[in-house]
């Protein structure tokens, strides 16, 4: 009885696993996939420039007058900086893009 049991619910997982479609992506168009390129970084290089800032802000609270601290802290400000502007200039990017590829 065990056995019947256990031949039908894998019958039917096997018959419900057939009838799933997944979509991975589907773009309407180029326009679509380079917006979607665009957040993607815009959202990657905010996300490391916000860890950057607050690894320098860390660093410069914690350093206590070290000088070697506050110039990696420093270093740490100016990577955030670079990484805002490059943020913000990824519109300008896909602009460019939209130029070369025509769409």
């Amino acid at each position: 009885m065990t056995e019947l049991a256990v031949l039908v619910l894998l019958l039917s997982a096997s018959a419900a696993h057939a009838q799933t479609t997944v979509v991975l992506a589907l773009a309407g168009s180029v326009d679509q996939v380079l917006t979607n390129i665009r957040n993607w970084i815009v959202g990657i290089l905010a996300g490391l420039a916000t860890v950057f800032l607050t690894i320098g802000g860390t660093r410069y609270l914690m350093g206590g007058g070290d000088p070697g601290e506050i110039e990696k802290a420093k270093t740490s400000f100016k990577a955030a900086g670079i990484g805002y502007c490059l943020a913000a200039l990824a519109p300008v990017v896909l602009t460019v893009l939209q130029g070369i590829v025509g769409a």
